[in-house]
C-alpha cells in the first residue's frame, strides 16, 4: 500500500515528536528560521495573486490565493523545517504517549516560536519592505488583511486559531499517511487551502503579514501582541487537543 494505517501514522507522529524534542537548539533555530521564511513566502505569493485579480471576482479571487498558500507548508514539511503549528501536534502526542516530558514540549515550542518569528519577519522586512512586495500597489491589501486579524477580539481570534491548526495538523497527519512525495503534497494542499480560504488565523503566517503592515507604518507592535497571544493559544488547542482526540485511540498500542 502507498498509505500508512492510522496506527502507523500515530507511531510516526510520536517518533517525530520524540526526535524534535531532542534536537539541539542550533538545529531548531536554523530549521525554524527556514520554516518561518517558507510560510511567509507562501503568504507573499497568496498576496500577489489576490492583489492582481479584479474586484468583481469576489471570493473566487480569495480561493485562488488560498490555492497557492500551501506552497509554504509543503516546502517546510518536505525540506524538514521546524514549524510551530505542526509541532503543536507532534510534541504533545509524544508527551501524551509518555515518551517525552512537558518541559521538552515547552523547550521546543519556545525556540521554534522564536525562530519562526525571525524567519517570517526577515521575509516581511527584506522582501516586503525593502523590495516593496507588501507595499506600493500591494499596501492596501496588506493592511486590509493585517487589520482584520489584529482587530478581531480575543475570543474570535482564539477560536479562529483552533480551526486553523485543526486543519494544518490534519495536513501534517495526511503527510505522514502517504509514503510518496506526490501523495504528501496533495494530502497537505487541501486542508491548508481550506483554512486560508475560510480565513482562520495561523500564528506563523501572522508573523509575516502583521509585521509587514507595521514596517509600512500602518500599525504598531502593541496592536500585534494581543493577537499573537490569542492565536498562539488557539493554534495550541487546535493542534494538541482537537487533533489529539482523533489520534487517542491509536496511541496506546504505540507506547
Amino acid at each position: 500500500m502507498s498509505l500508512h494505517t492510522p496506527k502507523e501514522i500515530a507511531q510516526l507522529a510520536i517518533q517525530s515528536g520524540v526526535a524534535k524534542s531532542r534536537a539541539p537548539v542550533s538545529i531548531l533555530l536554523i530549521l525554524g528560521f527556514m520554516a518561518g521564511a517558507f510560510i511567509a513566502t507562501g503568504f507573499l505569493l497568496d498576496l500577489h495573486v489576490i492583489n492582481t485579480l479584479p474586484a468583481e471576482w469576489g471570493s473566487f479571487g480569495g480561493l485562488l490565493g488560498a490555492a497557492v498558500f500551501p506552497v509554504g507548508i509543503i516546502m517546510t514539511v518536505l525540506a524538514g523545517g521546524e514549524l510551530l503549528t505542526g509541532n503543536m501536534m507532534t510534541l504533545p502526542v509524544a508527551w501524551f504517549a509518555r515518551r517525552i516530558s512537558f518541559m521538552s514540549v515547552a523547550r521546543n515550542w519556545f525556540w521554534v516560536t522564536l525562530a519562526n518569528f525571525l524567519g517570517s519577519v526577515a521575509v516581511a522586512w527584506f522582501f516586503g519592505h525593502m523590495l516593496g512586495m507588501t507595499e506600493g500597489d500591494y499596501l492596501k491589501k496588506t493592511v486590509a488583511i493585517a487589520s482584520a486579524k489584529v482587530h478581531a477580539d480575543f475570543l474570535h481570534a482564539f477560536i479562529s486559531g483552533i480551526g486553523c491548526n485543526w486543519l494544518v495538523c490534519l495536513a501534517v497527519w495526511l503527510a505522514f499517511a502517504s509514503k510518496d512525495v506526490v501523495g504528501k503534497i496533495f494530502g497537505m494542499w487541501f486542508p491548508v487551502m481550506a483554512f486560508v480560504a475560510i480565513g482562520f488565523q495561523h500564528v506563523v503566517a501572522n508573523m509575516f503579514i502583521i509585521p509587514a503592515a507595521i514596517f509600512a507604518g500602518q500599525m504598531s507592535w502593541a496592536e500585534y501582541f494581543p493577537n499573537f497571544i490569542a492565536v498562539f493559544s488557539g493554534n495550541a488547542v487546535g493542534g494538541a487537543v482537537f487533533v489529539w482526540s482523533g489520534l487517542f485511540p491509536c496511541i496506546p498500542p504505540c507506547r
